[in-house]
């Protein structure tokens, strides 16, 4: 879109940390917008060698030339000066990862908005794509929101749907999602610029969390029925794939669809074995057929490519666990 005089004029304090927020940073750049600064989380230990990582903001920042500040506390007053000193007209937050004060809400003159992937207030919270698809919602969306003290409960001043796909990862979705909040993010800062917004309160008695997913959440259950370990394999994946145990060692799932026989076997139980596919009987009398899986120090493969080289690596009748928590990984 094309953006105003007005708009190009205000000076922008960006504050985000993963790729997610890099995206948002990069569509105020490539719009003209006026990136005074960029703040982000602190570089983290990385790989085997745990060298000292930067974050995805902190690189596309720097490469544009954009000031960078990663300050452990906001609260801290020497940063809080700084931050005072850019003298911003609005702090746009993406994934950032530290809490911001009050003090700091107030500081920017139109104060700060933040891009939530969810629609609020559903799915406040850390993990919104995740809990979306696993709680089996059939749309998601963003919305761009002036931040308040609480949890993401300020006022929506715009919001986009999009439907969530029954073969939707939080990968795909979040790549949707990305590209929706790219678009709306400029347009709410233009809109903002011409006094063009209406904020509208959130509906508390809809408000629902999305907790951060723990690492536990990832192992699958096969008491439970083949549509809810369905959407936990898609939830998980890409960030932290679902997994089960196989010949004690942790056998991460990566895609699988819902079967269309019914099983009284014992759920984990592994039925058939072929290059479509590996059968599982799951809880409820239903099954799952897996499609690609990521075995133990290697890489993400399909069953067909991964039973041309291991045709014994699934047996009939084998049974998959919900697995002991010291299983190696």
């Amino acid at each position: 879109m094309t953006i105003s005089e007005q708009a190009q004029k205000l000076r922008v304090v960006f504050a985000g940390t993963p790729e997610f927020a890099a995206a948002h940073l990069q569509a105020l750049i490539q719009a003209g917008l006026n990136v005074v600064s960029a703040y982000s989380q602190p570089d983290r230990p990385f790989g085997r060698g745990k060298k000292l990582k930067p974050s995805p903001v902190k690189e596309l920042a720097e490469a544009h030339g954009i000031p960078v500040m990663q300050p452990t506390d906001l609260c801290d007053p020497a940063t809080f000066a700084s931050l005072k000193d850019l003298n911003a007209d609005v702090m746009i937050v993406v994934a950032y990862g530290l809490l911001l004060p009050q003090s700091v809400l107030s500081l920017p003159r139109f104060g700060c908005l933040n891009v939530h992937a969810s629609l609020l207030p559903r799915w406040r919270g850390a993990a919104p794509i995740e809990r979306a698809i696993l709680a089996g919602d059939i749309q998601s969306g963003v919305c761009i929101m002036q931040m308040e003290k609480g949890l993401d409960t300020g006022p929506v001043l715009l919001n986009e749907y999009t439907s969530i796909l029954p073969i939707d990862t939080s990968g795909s979705l979040g790549e949707r999602l990305q590209d929706i909040g790219c678009r709306l993010l400029v347009q709410a800062i233009e809109q903002l610029a011409v006094g063009d917004l209406v904020p509208q309160a959130q509906d508390e008695s809809l408000a629902c969390y999305a907790s951060k997913i723990r690492k536990e959440e990832a192992r699958i259950d096969w008491q439970a029925g083949a549509a809810d370990i369905d959407r936990l394999i898609r939830a998980m994946f890409p960030r932290n794939p679902a997994y089960t145990i196989h010949n004690e060692c942790r056998l991460r799932i990566i895609a699988a669809t819902i079967g269309t026989m019914s099983t009284s076997a014992d759920p984990g139980t592994v039925l058939q074995v072929g290059p479509a596919g590996v059968l599982v009987a799951c809880g409820n009398n239903s099954t799952l057929t897996i499609k690609s899986i990521q075995p133990q120090g290697k890489g993400i493969m399909s069953i067909a490519s991964l039973l041309n080289g291991h045709p014994d690596f699934f047996r009939i009748d084998q049974l998959l666990t919900f697995g002991p928590e010291d299983a190696k990984s």
